[in-house]
């Protein structure tokens, strides 16, 4: 949609956008509205506060809300039925048992949170967690100590990867609505998290489980077991599934590179070939089908069909929610509201990563969703960012980032997450604040210092 001719001032848009995030807050955390239904009513009312004519505010929130689901459905569809089949099989155990046999005991801790990361790339923080929780009690119980010790990592690996890395929809939709290419974001998001999750989670981990001696509770009733029908799949066969979307992604962003700097012929056939089986939701659904073929073996195929069906059930809410929140930055966008904002960022000398840190994480203890805050923030600087010049698509990536970082911090009661860490490994709420929220603070922090580097030497 077109930008239409501003109606109002640069302080009077600044204000209509910032009273529509307090009455978003409101909605969402007052009168426990559910945030799609929140985001799609803000979205009306900001369009008809901001002067775009009536005859364009329907079609203005239909492209906003249709755009972002384009890109985020396809690839969060099908990242959570790939993390579901690894899931149902048993790859987390396998993984995790691997790894911990090739570190040894005295690095159990460390191993289990190499393969949440790696098992975090395609399944969600919450799921991924609960899969891996029975193999880091049996860890814990049979190397002893704190629980913290192993659980921090694992869960921090989680955190991460579900903040920083595509298919996951915060990312994705922050990625999309910035106009980051999603290959790109993967690989700056995958090298980012690393650094952040050895810096923030490990050794944090291990200085928290040292300090908070929590024992190793049990599983609260949790439904933890997996599908026992059929053969356990190898250890080859799930870094195959784990690695394979990534190796399809670099070569798309490989051969970009090299038609850029023209060593090869950009305009191809196999190049254009092969560049179309990197592209993100491609990869993933050739990855997709391979899973289903190496980890769906012994299986009936209405079984396979089964569990990949009811990988989707969960993540409507998420992927409504990312739409909406496009919706939202759509409305924005075509009222004027991202120059008016660019202008006054301009005039107070912040930058824009900056900014997009500091007002994702008021959003993110305002309201407690990392998603709802990556989206919300993505949407309000979208413009900014489309009336930026001279942005590369680096640049783009360290904002979804910096953004990705302020979602991350300060995880406190308003968050599922601070419940659901601490509740299933039977903290008080003090002590949880003390571990758990420290470490998503230095998750977020530390993810942020290294999109701030990044903008700035690259």
């Amino acid at each position: 949609m077109t930008p239409i001719e501003p109606v109002y001032g640069t302080a009077t848009l600044l204000i209509i956008a910032a009273l529509a995030i307090v009455l978003l807050l409101f909605l969402i955390m007052r009168l426990k509205m559910h945030a799609f239904i929140a985001l799609v009513l803000v979205s009306l009312v900001t369009a008809l506060v901001a002067g775009i004519p009536l005859n364009d505010v329907m079609p203005t929130l239909l492209q906003g809300f249709g755009s972002t689901l384009a890109s985020v459905a396809l690839l969060v569809g099908f990242g959570a039925m790939i993390g579901r089949l690894l899931e149902v099989t048993g790859g987390a155990q396998v993984l995790a048992d691997r790894l911990i046999a090739q570190f040894g005991e005295r690095r159990a801790p460390f191993a289990l949170g190499i393969a949440s990361l790696l098992f975090g790339f395609p399944i969600f923080f919450d799921a991924g967690l609960v899969v891996m929780l029975p193999i880091i009690f049996s860890v814990a119980l049979r190397f002893g100590g704190s629980v913290l010790l192993y659980a921090l990592p694992a869960a921090g690996a989680f955190a991460v990867m579900h903040a920083f890395v595509p298919p996951h929809p915060g990312p994705v939709a922050a990625g999309d609505l910035l106009g980051a290419d999603i290959g790109l974001l993967l690989i700056v998001g995958v090298i980012v998290a690393i650094p952040t999750w050895y810096l923030g989670a490990y050794l944090f981990g291990q200085w928290a489980g040292k300090r908070f001696v929590v024992p190793v509770p049990e599983l609260l009733g949790a439904d933890l077991t997996r599908d026992n029908a059929g053969p356990v799949p190898r250890f080859g066969q799930v870094m195959l599934v784990l690695l394979l979307p990534l190796g399809l992604i670099f070569l798309n962003t490989g051969l970009n590179t090299l038609a850029t700097i023209g060593v090869v012929d950009a305009e191809a056939a196999w190049i254009i070939g092969l560049r179309l089986l990197g592209q993100t939701p491609v990869a993933l659904l050739i990855t997709l089908l391979v899973a289903m073929a190496i980890l769906g073996k012994g299986k009936p195929a209405s079984e396979v069909e089964r569990i990949v069906d009811r990988a989707l059930g969960p993540i409507c809410a998420i992927i409504l929610v990312t739409g909406a929140g496009g919706m939202f930055g759509g409305v924005l966008r075509a009222s004027g509201v991202g120059q008016a904002l660019a202008g006054s960022l301009e005039s107070v000398g912040m930058p824009l990563i900056v900014a997009a840190f500091v007002i994702s994480t008021a959003l993110r203890v305002a309201q407690g969703s990392a998603t709802v805050a990556l989206t919300t923030t993505a949407g309000l600087i979208a413009p900014t960012v489309a009336a930026t010049t001279g942005l590369s698509e680096l640049d783009r990536c360290f904002l979804v980032i910096a953004i990705a970082g302020g979602a991350t911090v300060l995880s406190h009661f308003n968050d599922s997450g601070f419940w659901l860490v601490g509740r299933f490994l039977n903290m008080d709420e003090r002590t949880t604040l003390k571990t758990w929220t420290v470490m998503e603070t230095l998750l977020g922090s530390i993810g942020f210092g290294f999109a701030l580097l990044g903008w700035w030497l690259l």
